[in-house]
């Protein structure tokens, strides 16, 4: 069937909604905004059969959807209608919550239901509830609603009537009012429950060192302690926040932006705060954490007999210099330990969308500060292609991207959860690309399937992704239980008596690679490229980064 995705943004859902329909041979097209003239001609373009709309921030155009049957995918169960279902949600500790897809009318959603699934709400935050659970919900319900939609026979149902909750609930716009945070008198529990239903957007305002700034993100501290509302320390980019009873960590900030002004963006609060930040102690954390130990870091260390685990915890996926970094000396630590499995990451977020494009466009000198930035992580990537003695596994519980993905290519096994979404390219973006995946991709899949993955720019599912050579494990697991399923896997892998061999053909193979040609060979050539993309200006890199940080529609092709 011909099917026309309309988002807002081409985001996590929509990426995933995407991929599961085409695996599905749906001829599948994609039109971002809901501008009324655009998304006609859209419409007529793709003879599209079906709009189906995975995220949208406005309403469709009647001209469209009284044309063309359109499925809304609201992340709310039956009856529940506004604008911000999930942060609600959230924010009352809903325990089961639902996904429905309806039919789009003159009611915001309104319409009847063609399906609808539940889904639970761990304690988690607000963003990794939408690209886990909530997306598993709206997966399953789009899938069915559109094989409903195909059969021509299933009729959908009213959100009204005897089978029907009694009661319609419309909740407004979730406000900042309620978000707002008392550092004076709100205890920590209720400081990360805030912080928890607006991690990635809209993110809490508040006022900090004379300014106001949106809060992204917040985990807590168990041993320092300081006057309520203080910054007491930073660690790794963030900054430690005392509240009335504890404290907690802030990853990241976002300048509000001044009336008229450009558009600002996320950045981890230290560099955020710049100059503004009074002279704090950088409290490091231990890389291998104590027993019950409660703090937070970045990059940790865990160690179960034979099996080493390397824990990441990067919001929105981005690596920095500097993260990257301390990333390689956490790699090479563990290298030191007496494992034969080391696992790369394994926990429900994002596992890597490869270097730090927000960081970038703060730099004093984006050129060189992406210039720094992929030898940075191409120097993490060596260091995994050539670990000869212990196998290693990436493990992706969450998306991945760009250079993320070709740093779970450099591991001898990739294992993904079955919901994750990868996009092994660099195009959209206007880069060529390195972290070795001229010779990490072609590997895996083939000279002609890398240059169409990568010259296509499409997201993949993970199950597609195992199909072509990419992936090796395709692990059936809710977001929470993926971590305890890689860990059984990995204890099974450490125990196997054909482990040392492997380790050994691994070597040989290794040796026998780069004899045929080096790897600095490959590193050589990637970067040629990317310095010229870098340090060229006319180069559509700029735009094409400043676009995305600022979250605004990219420069047209050409």
């Amino acid at each position: 069937m011909r099917i026309l995705l309309v988002a807002t943004a081409f985001n996590s859902l929509t990426q995933r909604v995407f991929a599961e329909l085409q695996d599905r041979a749906h001829s599948v097209a994609v039109h971002l905004g809901t501008a009324e003239e655009g998304l006609r001609a859209a419409v007529r373009t793709s003879g599209a059969e079906l709009v189906v709309a995975p995220m949208l921030t406005t309403a469709l155009p009647e001209s469209v959807w009284s044309r063309t049957a359109c499925l809304i995918v609201h992340p709310g169960p039956p009856g529940d209608r506004g604008p911000s279902a999930l942060d609600w949600a959230v924010h009352e500790g809903e325990a089961r919550w639902g996904v429905t897809v309806l039919q789009a009318g003159a009611v915001m959603d309104g319409g009847d239901i063609w399906a609808d699934a539940e889904c639970v709400l761990p304690e988690e935050a607000k963003s990794d509830l939408y690209r886990g659970e909530v997306t598993e919900a709206a997966v399953g319900a789009v899938l069915l609603a559109v094989e409903r939609f195909a059969t021509g026979r299933w009729r959908p149902r009213p959100q009204h009537g005897p089978d029907r909750p009694a009661a319609i609930r419309t909740r407004p716009h979730f406000s900042q009012d309620l978000r707002r945070i008392d550092w004076g008198s709100d205890p920590t529990d209720l400081v990360l429950h805030r912080l928890r239903t607006a991690d990635s957007r809209p993110g809490v305002l508040d006022t900090l060192l004379g300014a106001e700034w949106y809060l992204h993100g917040g985990r807590r501290e168990g041993r320092l302690r300081g006057r309520p509302g203080e910054l007491i320390a930073t660690r790794a980019g963030a900054v430690c926040r005392a509240t009335a009873d504890g404290a907690v960590w802030i990853p990241e900030l976002r300048r509000r932006r001044s009336p008229g002004g450009p558009a600002t963006f996320k950045l981890p609060a230290v560099s955020a705060l710049g100059g503004l930040l009074p002279e704090l102690p950088e409290v490091a954390a231990p890389l291998m954490p104590q027993e019950g130990e409660d703090t937070w870091t970045d990059i940790r260390y865990t160690e179960d007999g034979a099996v080493g685990r390397l824990h990441l915890d990067l919001p929105g996926g981005a690596m920095s210099t500097d993260h990257c970094r301390r990333l390689l000396a956490a790699y090479r630590f563990a290298c030191g330990r007496p494992t034969s499995v080391l696992v790369l990451g394994g926990g429900r977020g994002f596992f890597s969308n490869g270097i730090h494009l927000n960081v970038i466009e703060a730099a004093a000198d984006p050129a060189a500060e992406s210039w720094a930035n992929i030898n940075a992580i191409d120097d993490l990537v060596l260091e995994v292609l050539t670990t000869t003695d212990r196998l290693v596994v990436a493990a992706l519980g969450g998306n991945a991207a760009a250079g993320g993905v070709m740093l779970a290519l450099a591991a001898d096994e990739v294992w993904c959860r079955e919901g994750v979404v990868l996009n092994p390219h660099y195009r959209l973006m206007g880069l060529y690309g390195s972290e070795y995946w001229t010779y990490s991709l072609p590997r895996r899949a083939g000279t002609a399937e890398a240059a169409r993955l990568t010259g296509r720019a499409l997201p993949l599912t993970a199950g597609a992704a195992h199909r072509i050579g990419l992936v090796d494990r395709v692990i059936e697991a809710a977001p929470g239980d993926f971590t305890a399923q890689t860990e059984r896997f990995a204890r099974l892998l450490a125990a196997s008596p054909a482990l040392q061999e492997r380790i050994a053909a691994k070597k040989a193979a290794r040796e026998a690679d780069e004899r045929a040609r080096p790897l600095a060979a490959y590193r050589a050539e990637e970067l040629s490229v990317m310095h010229r993309q870098f340090f060229s200006p006319d180069e559509p890199y700029h735009a094409l980064r400043s676009a995305f940080v600022r979250k605004l529609a990219p420069p047209p092709e050409g």
